[in-house]
């Protein structure tokens, strides 16, 4: 079965703008500035998705594209000016960074309480790749078995079920297995290391793909009925985007699984504006 990712984040954007509607009575509209250095063209995709779904809630975007040749002091300064502006409630710099910018001294730089990407080690918001993923495992556990699942729930079934997340880059698989462990899960991990890579994925009955290349995921090494989530996702020679696994080579393998485009972007997207309305709400306090 196919999973409507635009369904599931359709429902938690309509929500949102209920928040956003009561935020403006009190004079208030959520303000997310994104920072790009990059002409990747997955960044550029996403980017886009959350600009026009920011404003499909009343939020307000601002995105400014800078020079991949950036000086690091001149970003860091931008984050300063932002961290100390009232009318912005939360702050992205979008990955990937050029070579000379330092990941982590960019990320310990935000406002713990703009961190609305999840990547301060103190930040107030867990990464939105991570809660889209749980979003979408939420689904498949209330549609097999015909009724909202929550969060309790939904936890007890993963602890049960055998999981292996593919990579572990800091932008997707690394986030997705740090919330799965902060939940006591704790999955196997496959990385072009990985030894018995065809062993684990044969057992496995929840896959999460966070590669973003072709082929990564294959149908001759699946077990039948298995849940595949595609989190990496690449342009092929097609034009189009895809994820570690062709669709046709694993449908009739798969009980459930994410398409790309449709699967798990639009929830990562809604899962950000949930962080960017929840700080704005934190900041009012």
């Amino acid at each position: 079965m196919i999973i409507d990712g635009r369904k599931i984040a359709q429902e938690i954007l309509d929500n949102l703008a209920k928040h956003v509607d009561q935020l403006k009575e009190k004079n208030i509209t959520p303000h997310l500035h994104i920072i790009t250095l990059t002409t990747d063209s997955a960044s550029e995709a996403y980017v886009g998705q959350k600009e026009i779904k920011g404003e499909q809630i009343g939020a307000q975007i601002t995105i400014e594209n800078l020079n991949p040749a950036t000086p690091e002091d001149v970003l860091l300064e931008k984050i300063a000016k932002l961290n100390s502006d009232s009318n912005v409630h939360g702050i992205i710099i979008q990955r990937p960074f050029s070579p000379h910018i330092n990941e982590d001294k960019i990320a310990n730089s935000i406002n713990p309480d703009k961190d609305v990407d999840g990547f301060h080690p103190d930040s107030k918001f867990s990464p939105p790749i991570s809660e889209a993923v749980l979003k979408v495992l939420q689904f498949v556990k209330s549609t097999s078995e015909v009724g909202e699942a929550d969060t309790s729930e939904v936890n007890a079934w993963l602890k049960n079920k055998k999981i292996a997340v593919i990579g572990r880059g800091v932008t997707a698989g690394n986030p997705v297995i740090k919330t799965l462990q902060k939940i006591e899960i704790e999955p196997e991990i496959i990385t072009s290391q990985t030894q018995n890579k065809e062993e684990i994925l044969k057992n496995s009955d929840i896959l999460i793909g966070a590669v973003g290349k072709s082929d990564v995921i294959e149908a001759k090494n699946l077990k039948k009925g298995v849940i595949l989530i595609g989190v990496g996702m690449f342009r092929g020679d097609d034009g189009k985007f895809h994820s570690d696994y062709d669709e046709e080579d694993i449908k009739d393998i798969a009980s459930f699984y994410t398409p790309t485009p449709g699967g798990v972007g639009p929830v990562n997207v809604a899962m950000l504006l949930t962080n960017l309305v929840k700080a704005t709400e934190n900041q009012l306090s």
